[in-house]
C-alpha cells in the first residue's frame, strides 16, 4: 500500500503530537454517566465514584462525618437518591456545618439514610410504580419514614415527609452495589 505525500504528512503531525497512538480504553465496556465533571463508573461502589463528582463533595463530608461509608461500600444494593451541593446550599445558612458537628451526628445519620431505599430502582422501575399506585409509589427508606414519588412532566419528583419536595435531575448512575439517582433538593424526614 502506497502512502501519498499529503497522507505521510498528516500521519507525521499526528505522531508528532501523540494522535496517532492507539488509545487506552480503561473500562471501555462500561457505559459511563458524567456527574459533575466525572464519569461514574458501574463497576465501582457508590462511595467510589461519588467522591469523583464536583458537584457533591458536601454529600460525601456528610457522609464522612455519618460514619456511613462502609455501609455505602458494602453489596447493598441501594438506590441512594443524591443531594447536590446547589441543594445543600438552599438549606438554612449554617444547617450544614452544624450538622456535620460531631454531637449531631445522630440526625445527620437520619437525614441521609431518608436518602436511600434498599434495593436497586432504576428510574424505569420508580415510573412502573408510580403508574401502577395511579400516580405516586410511596418508597420505604433505610431510615425507616417514607417518601412520595410522582411524575412531573417526564422527570421523577419526590416528596419528602414534611411536603419537601426534589426533582431527579440525572437519573440512573449505575453503580456495582444500586443505583444513584442525583436530587436537586435535600429531603427531610
Amino acid at each position: 500500500m502506497s502512502i501519498s505525500n499529503p497522507m505521510r504528512a498528516a500521519l507525521l503531525s499526528m505522531a508528532m503530537f501523540g494522535l496517532a497512538t492507539t488509545p487506552t480504553l480503561v473500562n471501555a465496556a462500561e457505559k459511563t454517566v458524567m456527574v459533575g465533571g466525572a464519569a461514574m463508573y458501574p463497576s465501582k461502589d457508590i462511595v467510589d465514584n461519588a467522591v469523583n463528582s464536583a458537584d457533591h463533595t458536601t454529600l460525601v463530608a456528610a457522609v464522612k462525618a455519618a460514619d456511613l461509608v462502609a455501609t455505602l461500600k458494602s453489596p447493598g444494593p441501594f438506590t441512594v437518591f443524591a443531594p447536590t451541593n446547589a441543594a445543600f446550599a438552599k438549606l438554612p445558612t449554617g444547617t450544614v456545618e452544624t450538622l456535620v458537628k460531631p454531637e449531631n451526628k445522630a440526625t445527620l445519620t437520619k437525614i441521609l439514610t431518608y436518602h436511600v431505599v434498599p434495593g436497586k430502582m432504576t428510574a424505569g422501575a420508580i415510573v412502573a410504580a408510580i403508574k401502577a399506585g395511579g400516580g405516586k409509589a410511596e418508597l420505604t427508606t433505610v431510615q425507616g419514614e417514607k417518601l412520595t414519588a410522582s411524575l412531573m412532566g417526564k422527570g421523577v419528583m419526590l416528596t419528602d415527609a414534611k411536603g419537601g419536595m426534589a426533582m431527579v435531575t440525572i437519573a440512573d448512575v449505575n453503580q456495582s452495589n444500586g443505583v444513584i439517582h442525583v436530587i436537586d433538593t435535600v429531603l427531610m424526614p
